[in-house]
C-alpha cells in the first residue's frame, strides 16, 4: 500500500490484501476449535479477536505520532505511507513466526512431547468434533447449505457489519463532526479500542463461565445501540456526550464474536465447519462493503440516515440471535429425546468420526 501511485493501483493492492487476509479469522476459529474444549472457546476467541481493539489503540497512537511529527518536522514520504510501512513490516514478521511455530494440529506440535500430544487430543474428545479431517465431503457441504443456522449466522454477519463497515471507515469523520480536528480524531479514537477489548474479554469469560455466550454477549450490542442513540439524539454542540456515544458503539462486536465462537463450537464436521465459516465471513465482507455507502457526503455533519440505518441493523441482529438461541435449545431437546430411546446405541469412539452436528446424536449445542 505504501508504494501505490494511482487509484487503480490502490484498488488492485487492496483487493489482494483482502484475498490474503481472508483466511485469518476463519483459520483462527478453526484452530481454537481444535485445541480448546467447548467451555474454553468463547474466552479464547474473545481474547484473540480483542486484538482488533488493541490494534485500534496502537494504530491510533502510531498515526497520531506520525501525523504530528510530520507536521512539526516534515517527512521524506507521506505520513500515511509511513503508517503502512510500519504496520506492514510488523505483520510480515509476526506472520513468519506464526508459520514457523504454529502446528496445524496437536500431532504436529513440535513443542509437545508424544505423551502431551496424546493428552492434548484426548482433552478435546468432549467437543465431538475430532481434530480436523482434511477430506472434502459433499454431503457435509449440502447439509451446511440447508441448515437454518448457517443462514441465521450469515444474516447476523451481514446486518451487524453494515454498521461496522460504516463506523470503521468513517469513525474519523464522525469524531471530526463532533467538533474535533482530524489530528485529534486519531487520538480520541483510541479509547474505543479499549472499550472493545474490555467488552470482548468480559463477555467471552462470563459467557463460558455461565454457559450462555449469546445472552451475555447481547449486553454488548445493547450498549452499542445506546451509544448510537446518544449520537443521534444529542445536539451537535454536545461534543463530549456524542464522543462517549461513539465509544459505547465499540462494544458491538461482542455478539459477532460470540457467533464466531459458536461456529467453532456448534458446527461439527470439517467440511461443514469450513463452509459455514466461509459463508459467515463472506457475509461479513458484504456488510463492510455496504456500510460505507450509508455515509453520504450530503448528510454531513450529522449523518442521520446512516446512524438510523445502524440502529435498525443492530435491532434486527437482536431478533436473529434470539432465533439462534431458540433453535439450538430446540435441537438439544430433540437430541436428548433421541438418546433416551431404549433402542439407542452409542457408537464407540464416534467423537473422532468427523460427524456433523446434525448426524451425531451425542452432540449438544452450546448457547
Amino acid at each position: 500500500m505504501a508504494g501505490i501511485k494511482s487509484y487503480s493501483g490502490g484498488l488492485a493492492v487492496r483487493f489482494f490484501l483482502g484475498v490474503f487476509e481472508a483466511a485469518v479469522t476463519p483459520g483462527f476459529a478453526l484452530f481454537t476449535s481444535q485445541w480448546y474444549t467447548k467451555r474454553e472457546q468463547g474466552t479464547r476467541i474473545g481474547i484473540w479477536f480483542s486484538f482488533n481493539g488493541w490494534a485500534q489503540i496502537f494504530g491510533g497512537f502510531l498515526a497520531y505520532g506520525i501525523a504530528k511529527g510530520a507536521r512539526l518536522h516534515g517527512s521524506a514520504i507521506a505520513p500515511w505511507k509511513i503508517v503502512f510501512l510500519v504496520t506492514g513490516l510488523l505483520t510480515m514478521a509476526i506472520g513468519a513466526l506464526f508459520l514457523i511455530f504454529m502446528p496445524d494440529n496437536q500431532l504436529n506440535a513440535r513443542w509437545l512431547n508424544p505423551l502431551d500430544r496424546r493428552l492434548a487430543i484426548e482433552r478435546v474428545r468432549v467437543n465431538q468434533q475430532g481434530i480436523g479431517n482434511k477430506h472434502f465431503k459433499a454431503y457435509q457441504l449440502k447439509e451446511a447449505l440447508l441448515d437454518p443456522l448457517t443462514w441465521a449466522f450469515a444474516f447476523y454477519a451481514l446486518a451487524a457489519d453494515i454498521p461496522n463497515g460504516g463506523i470503521s471507515n468513517y469513525f474519523s469523520q464522525l469524531i471530526v463532526s463532533f467538533g474535533y480536528t482530524p489530528e485529534q480524531s486519531l487520538l480520541y479514537g483510541t479509547p474505543g479500542g479499549a472499550i472493545e477489548v474490555v467488552a470482548l474479554i468480559l463477555c467471552g469469560y462470563y459467557g463460558d463461565r455461565f454457559g450462555n455466550r449469546l445472552l451475555i454477549s447481547i449486553s454488548g450490542l445493547l450498549v452499542a445501540i445506546l451509544g448510537m442513540i446518544l449520537i443521534v439524539a444529542l445536539p451537535l454542540s454536545n461534543h463530549v456526550g456524542r464522543l462517549i456515544g461513539y465509544y459505547l458503539t465499540q462494544a458491538s462486536p461482542t455478539l459477532f464474536v460470540a457467533l464466531l465462537s459458536l461456529i467453532a463450537t456448534n458446527v461439527a464436521g470439517y467440511t461443514k465447519k469450513t463452509t459455514v465459516a466461509a459463508i459467515y465471513l463472506i457475509s461479513y465482507c458484504a456488510g463492510n462493503i455496504i456500510g460505507p455507502q450509508t455515509f453520504r457526503p450530503k448528510d454531513a455533519p450529522r449523518y442521520v440516515p446512516a446512524e438510523i440505518t445502524i440502529i435498525c441493523c443492530w435491532c434486527a441482529c437482536l431478533f436473529d440471535v434470539l432465533f439462534i438461541y431458540g433453535y439450538c435449545r430446540h435441537q438439544n431437546k430433540k437430541k436428548a429425546a433421541f438418546r433416551a430411546r431404549p433402542d439407542y446405541l452409542k457408537l464407540e469412539n464416534q467423537e473422532w468420526l468427523d460427524l456433523t452436528d446434525k448426524e451425531n446424536p451425542e452432540f449438544v449445542y452450546s448457547l
